[in-house]
């Protein structure tokens, strides 16, 4: 995780993600999603590839979710855009002031994200939003391993999910036994010999319908954990300025 990693390569992994035809049946799916559309939009050009995360490589809060969904990110090729989950994210960072505006529509909207970057476990929509484990695995392999390189500067991670989970934990912690997921869940990640700050791990439950409908997730609840990753940043940004500090009066 040390190494130098600039805006050329965030293009040619974007470029990748965008190219990838790995799994065969999420292409197909994907593909016919596009074709047949649904009638509310069938008037629209569907993006129908595979999708890349979205925010600024210097971004400290890294936010990982399942997969595209069928009729949003699929549709309009920006994750969590275009479809109700991609509503509860939005309108919960905008509260938190990770993004500068509460609705996510297209990617011409003017959305922009402040401090945070969204990705996703797997790149492609898959049929009944359940990825198979081969499936998950080669994304995880092929992409998400750099994602964790490439957004160096991140301190918290928030996971939408047990799938993104699971993941993220495999990645940040290489085989220390993994803590359980729940919603609000919070883990001080294991430093590893690059990191120079201490990092974390939140849990969330997914903003799906099937949560948000049901009344497992609440818009409280969800404000919760990016309230919750406000302050862990204000901390690591304070730890950071007073080491900086002492730093400088040791060699005075």
């Amino acid at each position: 995780m040390s190494k130098k990693i600039d805006p050329e390569s965030l293009a040619l992994h974007e470029k990748r993600i965008h190219s990838c035809e790995s799994c065969p049946r999420l292409r197909r799916h994907c593909l016919a999603i596009a074709k047949t559309k649904r009638r509310s939009t069938a008037a629209e050009g569907y993006w129908g590839r595979p999708i890349a995360p979205f925010g600024s490589l210097d971004s400290r809060l890294f936010i990982m979710g399942l997969a595209p969904a069928a009729h949003g990110a699929n549709r309009t090729g920006r994750i969590f855009t275009g479809d109700r989950s991609g509503d509860w994210l939005y309108r919960a960072l905008h509260r938190a002031g990770f993004a500068n505006q509460s609705e996510s529509k297209s990617r011409f909207d003017g959305l922009k994200l402040r401090d945070a970057v969204v990705s996703c476990v797997v790149k492609c929509a898959p049929p009944d939003n359940k990825p198979a484990p081969a499936e998950l695995a080669r994304c995880m392999t092929h992409f998400a391993e750099d994602e964790i390189e490439l957004y160096s500067h991140a301190r918290v991670y928030v996971a939408l999910g047990g799938i993104a989970w699971n993941g993220l934990w495999k990645l940040l912690q290489q085989g220390s036994p993994r803590a359980m997921f729940r919603h609000g869940a919070e883990v001080r990640l294991a430093k590893q010999p690059s990191w120079r700050e201490d990092r974390f791990l939140i849990g969330s439950y997914h903003p799906s319908q099937q949560n948000t409908f049901t009344g497992r997730l609440t818009e409280p609840m969800f404000d919760d954990i990016f309230l919750r990753a406000r302050e862990l940043l204000n901390v690591s940004e304070q730890d950071r300025r007073e080491a900086l500090a002492a730093s400088e009066v040791s060699t005075n």
